[in-house]
Formats: structure tokens, C-alpha cells, sequence
């Protein structure tokens, strides 16, 4: 990794942030947003996987940019990412408006209100937190499909996945270092296959797709492991909350984390050499087995890359 890798490598610079997603068949929805969710999948005008975050983030900036900001917008996206896999189809929504008004949630309970009602003023803010109480009384659950860290990936989120299922694209002519993709992929290689509209690879991606049964197997295992091995750990703690997350979902999902915009911050070298997944995985079985040296290895390994991905938001 050097400097020079926070250099933009997109006409369009992405948030420095990664996504961890659960892509659910349409058979766990009901109707009539099954039938919806099919003719979107259909669609030639929805944006394709190698767009879809340029078109989130500009979304997401023409809100920012309103007098006032517009913090949550007024309907739920009708947008999500889409995956195609043994013939069948997997959604995973955008769910703008939750997910807007679960992080204006976090940022105003994370700051004095001197703070926060700089950015948004205090009445607006009341406004847009009884908007998603009333919201919450009529839901049946407020779960998104969708969960953004900005400038790193926790450690467990690595947790669901194995390094056999990474898709690395470095150009738009370069190999895709696959190992197997079990779960298929829209945009990052083809849309289907036999499909003619198969939509270019993003300049540069880095992604992992693994089965809803594989990924809560691992964590299971990992909380497991880690329980006996650290206790509550705080580094490792979060793989509990990522089993809990997980197990909302239809048990035929698929899984996908994306480091989306933070592969602007590691150059080809760095992505191709970035392994976090197999450390943490690494790191847990020597847990397992005793092996403290080992498990300290790739511990260290792991938070000494994303300390200093994180180090680049204060140079920022």
C-alpha cells in the first residue's frame, strides 16, 4: 500500500466505504412485491452492479446538497442490487429511507447536539426522528439489507467468508481472480449467463459472495471460538452481532461484502495482496488450536493494514 493509492481511480470518486449485504431469493417476499421486485430484476433501466454505487452516491449528494439537506428522502427506494444464481434471482434493496434514517439515527446519538444541530437544525431533526418512530410503529421490522462501514471493514465481517470466493478485478481488461463463484454475480463479471447484455467490470473491485448457510456456519464457529478463546473481546465482539443480523434473513440468501469505494485507497499490488479474509480465518483456527503465536500473527497482520486505512481519513 502506498500514498499514492488514495488516488482516484474513477471518473466519479466513490465514499470511502464497504458494504456487507444479504441478497434474498423472491421467494421470501411477499406479494406484491415479489411480482415488483421480478420486473425490476427484468428491467433494462435499472442501474447495473458496476454503477450501482455511483448511482446511490450521487442519490445520496443531491440530497445532501438541498436547502435544508434533505436527511431521509420522502418514499423508500424502489432500487437494489441484483444477483442471478442456478436460474434464480436474489435481491438485495437499497432501502434508502431506512437506512438514512438508521445513521441519522447513529450520528445524532453519537454527538453533542451543539454538533449535530450545526449540520441539521434542531426542529428538522426532531421532525425526521418522529417521521421514523411513527415509521417503526407500523413496521413489522426495521432490518436493512444493507450494512456501510466508512474507511475500514470491521474484522468481523471478514468472519462470513473464505478466501476461495473473492473476485478481484484490477482494469477493466485484467483477469478476474475468481475461485470458484458459487453464488454468480451481476456486473462484476456478466449478468447471466448466456445473457448478451453483460454490463463492463468497475475499473477495480474486490468482492467476496458466499451461501446465507456457509456464512452462518463460520460465524457460528467464530463466536464460538472466539467465546472460549478472548471472552467479549471488544475487537472480535462484533462477529456476534453479525450472527444476529444474519439470522433475520431467508436461510436461502446469499451474502456479498464489497469493499466498494476503499479499494480507491490500496494500489494493485495492495488489493491483489490483501488476504484479510483468509487472516481472520487463519487467526481464528489457531485460536482454536492453541496456537497463540499464530493467531497473534494474523492478528496483528489484520488491524496493522486497516489502522492504516483508517489513519488516511485524518490525513483527508
Amino acid at each position: 500500500m502506498s500514498s499514492r493509492s488514495a488516488a482516484c481511480h474513477h471518473a466519479n470518486v466513490l465514499p470511502y466505504a464497504a458494504y456487507l449485504r444479504v441478497y434474498e431469493p423472491l421467494t421470501a417476499f411477499a406479494e406484491p412485491e415479489r411480482s415488483a421486485w421480478a420486473e425490476y430484476a427484468d428491467s433494462t433501466d435499472r442501474p447495473r452492479r458496476a454503477t450501482a454505487l455511483q448511482a446511490e452516491h450521487a442519490e445520496a449528494l443531491r440530497r445532501l446538497l438541498a436547502a435544508p439537506p434533505v436527511v431521509a428522502p420522502g418514499q423508500e427506494s424502489r432500487h437494489a442490487y441484483v444477483r442471478r444464481s442456478d436460474g434464480m434471482i436474489y435481491v438485495s434493496p437499497w432501502q434508502t429511507r431506512l437506512r438514512s434514517w438508521m445513521a441519522f439515527t447513529r450520528f445524532r446519538e453519537s454527538l453533542p447536539a451543539a454538533v449535530t444541530d450545526a449540520f441539521v437544525p434542531a426542529p428538522l431533526a426532531d421532525q425526521i426522528t418522529g417521521e421514523f418512530e411513527r415509521w417503526k410503529q407500523q413496521s413489522h421490522t426495521v432490518r436493512s439489507h444493507i450494512l456501510s462501514s466508512t474507511w475500514h471493514i470491521p474484522i468481523a465481517w471478514f468472519v462470513p467468508f473464505v478466501a476461495a470466493e473473492r473476485w478481484l478485478v484490477l482494469t477493466p481488461r485484467s483477469e478476474i481472480h475468481d475461485h470458484g463463484d458459487r453464488a454468480g454475480d451481476d456486473g462484476v463479471h456478466a449478468e447471466q449467463e448466456g445473457d448478451s447484455r453483460v454490463t463492463p467490470a468497475p475499473v477495480r473491485t474486490l468482492v467476496y459472495v458466499t451461501s446465507m448457510a456457509e456464512a452462518r456456519r463460520r460465524v457460528e464457529r467464530a463466536v464460538t471460538v472466539v467465546r472460549s478463546g478472548l471472552g467479549e473481546d471488544r475487537t472480535w465482539s462484533g462477529v456476534q452481532a453479525v450472527g444476529w443480523w444474519l439470522s433475520e434473513f431467508h436461510a436461502e440468501a446469499l451474502v456479498e461484502l464489497d469493499y466498494g469505494g476503499l479499494v480507491q485507497l490500496f494500489d494493485d499490488q495492495a488489493l491483489n495482496a490483501d488476504q484479510s479474509v483468509a487472516e481472520a480465518s487463519v487467526a481464528l483456527t489457531g485460536m482454536e488450536q492453541g496456537k497463540a503465536e499464530l493467531t497473534l500473527a494474523m492478528y496483528r497482520r489484520l488491524l496493522t493494514r486497516w489502522r492504516f486505512v483508517r489513519a488516511l481519513e485524518a490525513a483527508n
